[in-house]
C-alpha cells in the first residue's frame, strides 16, 4: 500500500473516531437496567449544567427567561365573574431545575421523569374583567409571582427515527406532565383602566392581600391551561434537544 493511500486511510479512520467522540456536556449511559436510570439522571443533571451557560454545539445559547404567549383563568360566573387573561410571561428560574428521579423503559422508549426547581419568578401582562373581593377589579397592569418548591413529574414516550447521517435520533410522540408549589407569592401592579389608574394603593392592597391569601385556589384555577402551555413548551425543548443528540450518546448501545 502506497504512503498515500496509508494516509487516507488513517485520516479516514481517525475522522471517524474524532466523530463518535462523547460530547463533553453528556454522559453515556449503560444499557444494564440496573444502572440505566441512574445514569440517566446524572446524565439530565450534567446537560442542565452545561445549558445553563448555553451549548452552542446544540444551537443553545440561553435558555432563559421561559416564554409563554398567554394563559386565562375564570372565577365565578355572570356579568361580574372574575376572568383575567395574562400575556407575554416570562420566567426565570427554570434552568436551575435537578432531576431527581428517572425511570425507563428503553424497549418502549417510555420515560418518566421527576424534577425539583427550588425558585421561579414570574412575570407577565395582564388585563381582567370582573370583580373580586366586591372591588370592580376590570383593567390592565403588571403581574408578578414567586413560586418556590416547585416539584413536577413528566412522562414522555418517544419513537425512533434514522437521521441523515445513518444514526438513531429521537423525537417525542407524547408528553404530559403535572406539578405542584410548596409556597407561592403573587400579585398585581400599575393596574390602570385605559390610561387612568383606577386602584388607589390601599384597595391595590387588598387585592394583593386576596391574590395571596388564595393563592394556591388560584394556581389550581390557572392549572390546567398553564400544564397545556407548559407541556408544549417541554416538549418543543426536548425534540430540539433530541434531534441533535443521538440516541447512542445518551445510551450504549452495543
Amino acid at each position: 500500500m502506497s504512503g498515500k493511500m496509508v494516509f487516507i486511510v488513517l485520516v479516514a479512520v481517525l475522522g471517524s473516531t474524532f466523530a463518535q467522540e462523547q460530547p463533553y456536556y453528556l454522559q453515556q449511559c449503560p444499557r444494564d437496567e440496573a444502572q440505566i436510570n441512574e445514569c440517566l439522571r446524572e446524565s439530565g443533571n450534567k446537560l442542565v449544567h452545561y445549558l445553563q451557560k448555553g451549548v452552542p454545539e446544540l444551537d443553545i445559547y440561553e435558555i432563559e427567561p421561559v416564554m409563554i404567549d398567554e394563559i386565562g383563568i375564570v372565577l365565578g360566573s355572570g356579568p361580574d365573574g372574575y376572568r383575567a387573561l395574562f400575556r407575554n410571561i416570562q420566567a426565570y428560574g427554570v434552568s436551575n431545575i435537578t432531576v431527581t428521579n428517572i425511570r425507563s423503559d428503553l424497549d418502549s422508549l417510555q420515560f418518566q421523569l421527576t424534577c425539583e426547581i427550588p425558585r421561579i419568578r414570574v412575570k407577565a401582562q395582564y388585563r381582567s374583567t370582573g370583580v373580586l373581593i366586591l372591588v370592580k377589579a376590570s383593567g390592565a397592569g403588571d403581574y408578578w409571582g414567586e413560586y418556590e418548591g416547585v416539584k413536577a413529574k413528566i412522562y414522555f414516550k418517544a419513537v425512533a427515527n434514522e437521521g441523515p447521517d445513518g444514526r438513531t435520533y429521537l423525537t417525542t410522540d407524547s408528553v404530559k406532565m403535572d406539578f405542584n408549589v410548596k409556597e407561592i407569592q403573587m400579585g398585581v401592579d400599575n393596574i390602570a383602566n385605559g390610561n387612568t389608574v383606577i386602584l388607589l394603593s390601599s384597595t391595590e392592597a387588598a387585592l394583593n392581600l386576596f391574590i395571596n391569601s388564595n393563592s394556591q385556589e388560584l394556581l389550581k384555577e390557572m392549572k390546567p391551561a398553564l400544564r397545556t402551555k407548559l407541556t408544549l413548551v417541554i416538549r418543543n425543548f426536548m425534540d430540539r434537544i433530541f434531534a441533535k443528540i443521538p440516541l447512542d450518546e445518551w445510551i450504549n448501545l452495543n
